[in-house]
């Protein structure tokens, strides 16, 4: 492939939603890179870590184990051609890690056994790791909507399997351990082996909830030091306080959407003259994560500005956003982050305006596309989707489409499948 078809077919993967880029990076490197399936894992997307794309019997397989032990054998910046379980089956992959960690897997089509310029791979995977990255930091409303509900879903999913196997297990371990049977030798062997199931079931699952969730301590760590180099040349003292470690775990999208706020306060802060002191707390209940950003400035703090970008997130997460600024005496951030989506609105009361075809776009609003894979799955024209999507729009009383993706999903409207 030409190195500018490269650039060309890059920009439009790195574009599109953030949920569908494993298909669309899929597609960009099928010629010069032939592959069965492919997978992209990071730590930054904790409603869904695993983009995943290709063979069935390959992408719905994935676990998070085995990209974890394929990550620890490659080192950060570097690239490998290995044997490797992906899938519950060996098998060889091409694998790539980016400096800061993001993972690409490549299951080769079975007549390619050399890894073709990995080094330009590489290069590649860079720029479509930093793209992730950048999406996830600016929390848009409409990543926040998907990823919290992949969360909910993911943790609901892990929740249900793991009491179903362990009641399996459980029931396992009773019957080899009667005094009924006789052979002590397959009962000694067959117990450990159950026990040994029974560890690792609940292992699996700490590990995959562990991303999905973050103690509020630790998210207030990362942020520490995200402010720390924000303002390593501003003379403003900085006074943190954290939250109690005994506190309630953050849910992984409220633990993201807290940094990026609390940054973005931090930013207009420093934009006053002659700021000297700031202060940074966070608390936490049962209920909310509570941000609370302060000064001793002038109180020239850009109200509106920062209305409008704190605004989004805190409408996608149900948060609450106070902000004040008195001149001569200093400026004020408070938000409040629920735990939990807000549910004062139905379903019912959210959709009756709705017609039909309506809501079939609404459907695929909240999956992430865009007009043009609307009007192709739809089978009408662009101007059509445009037209239904300001009707959804109105009817539902929002400014945006991450908005309405984020009521959809709030009412129950399935989102579908996403790699």
């Amino acid at each position: 492939m030409p190195e500018s078809a490269d650039l060309t077919a890059l920009r439009e993967v790195v574009e599109g939603p953030l949920a569908e880029i494993a298909g669309r990076f899929s597609r960009l490197l099928a010629e010069d890179w032939p592959h069965q399936a492919l997978v992209i894992f990071t730590l930054e997307c904790t409603g869904r870590p695993r983009k995943v794309t290709g063979a069935k019997e390959i992408a719905d397989k994935v676990a998070i184990r085995e990209l974890e032990t394929i990550k620890s054998l490659v080192e950060p910046g570097g690239h490998l051609a290995l044997t490797a379980t992906l899938g519950g089956a060996a098998r060889t992959v091409w694998a790539v890690r980016d400096p800061v960690g993001t993972l690409l897997v490549l299951v080769p089509r079975a007549s390619r056994k050399r890894f073709p310029q990995p080094a330009r791979l590489a290069g590649i995977f860079g720029i479509v790791a930093t793209s992730i990255r950048q999406q996830v930091t600016q929390a848009s409303p409409d990543y926040l909507a998907e990823s919290r509900a992949a969360s909910s879903e993911r943790a609901r999913t892990i929740v249900e399997m793991a009491a179903a196997h362990e009641t399996a297990l459980v029931t396992i371990l009773t019957a080899l351990r009667s005094t009924r049977l006789d052979d002590h030798r397959a009962r000694l062997v067959a117990t450990d082996s159950a026990s040994a199931a029974l560890v690792a079931l609940r292992s699996a699952h700490e590990t995959d909830l562990a991303l999905s969730e973050e103690p509020a301590h630790t998210a207030f760590g990362r942020l520490r030091r995200e402010v720390r180099q924000v303002m390593r040349h501003h003379d403003a003292e900085v006074e943190f306080v954290a939250p109690t470690k005994d506190g309630r775990p953050l849910p992984g999208e409220v633990a993201h959407a807290a940094r990026a706020m609390t940054c973005t306060a931090v930013l207009a802060f420093t934009t006053q003259p002659e700021l000297a002191r700031l202060r940074i707390a966070w608390t936490s209940d049962a209920a909310a994560l509570r941000l609370d950003i302060r000064d001793q400035g002038s109180g020239d703090l850009d109200i509106a500005g920062l209305r409008l970008q704190l605004d989004g997130r805190a409408k996608t997460l149900g948060a609450t956003v106070e902000v004040d600024a008195v001149p001569g005496w200093g400026s004020r951030v408070t938000v409040e982050l629920p735990f939990e989506p807000n549910s004062d609105r139905t379903g019912e009361a959210v959709l009756a305006d709705l017609n039909r075809r309506e809501l079939e776009v609404l459907r695929l609003v909240a999956r992430g596309q865009r007009n043009k894979t609307i009007a192709a799955a739809l089978g009408i024209t662009e101007s059509t989707v445009k037209f239904h999507v300001a009707g959804v729009l109105r009817k539902l009383d929002v400014g945006s489409r991450g908005e309405a993706a984020a009521l959809a999903l709030t009412a129950g409207i399935t989102a579908g499948h996403s790699a």
